[in-house]
């Protein structure tokens, strides 16, 4: 898996594309960092006997697209005023949480992603695979392994976020309301 820094901040990068309401609410950043590290929550599935390779194990069914679905949905519904204002955020919220799979799948380690599980169990890797796999567990957060992992990470996908973030920025900065500016 790519480190939790990494998903957090392309999750805030695409949480750029927000539309302004949206943008101004701390509770939505904490949703676009939430979802962007929601996907990881089945590594809970080692401590409870669950095998890797399974339907619920470490990128299963939780780093598929119907997952992503299910949490944008979820998210955006709790975030949005409006019916097209949930649509929005859910759609998002969607993307930012599928960020988590396909980052998964660029490393250079495990077992790929089931991005159509259930309807699909077969795990998929990106053709490009720039990171390194990161350490599973709080013990191998603090090893010397996840500086090369943190590195890779930073050279290979940190500047396309931190450049998609701009981007976004500015797009969704030219659709602010003048009295909100």
């Amino acid at each position: 898996m790519a480190t939790l820094l990494t998903h957090a901040v392309v999750g805030a990068a695409l949480g750029q594309a927000a539309a302004w309401p949206a943008r101004g609410d701390v509770r939505f950043w904490c949703a676009a960092v939430f979802c962007s590290l929601l996907p990881d929550v089945d590594v809970i599935g080692f401590r409870l006997g669950i095998p890797y390779g399974d339907l619920w194990g470490h990128r299963g069914i939780m780093h598929s697209l119907l997952f992503a679905a299910l949490a944008g949905v979820l998210f955006g519904a709790l975030l949005g005023k409006s019916a097209l204002e949930r649509a929005k955020l859910s759609l998002l919220l969607f993307v930012i949480t599928a960020s988590h799979g396909f980052l998964d799948a660029m490393t250079d380690g495990g077992l790929g992603v089931a991005f159509f599980s259930p309807f699909d169990t077969a795990r998929y890797f990106l053709p490009w695979r720039p990171i390194h796999v990161s350490p599973i567990g709080v013990h191998s957060a603090f090893s010397a392994r996840i500086i090369r992992v943190l590195w890779s990470e930073i050279r290979s996908v940190w500047p396309i976020a931190l450049l998609l973030g701009l981007v976004l920025r500015l797009v969704s900065a030219r659709q602010r309301p003048l009295a909100a500016a």
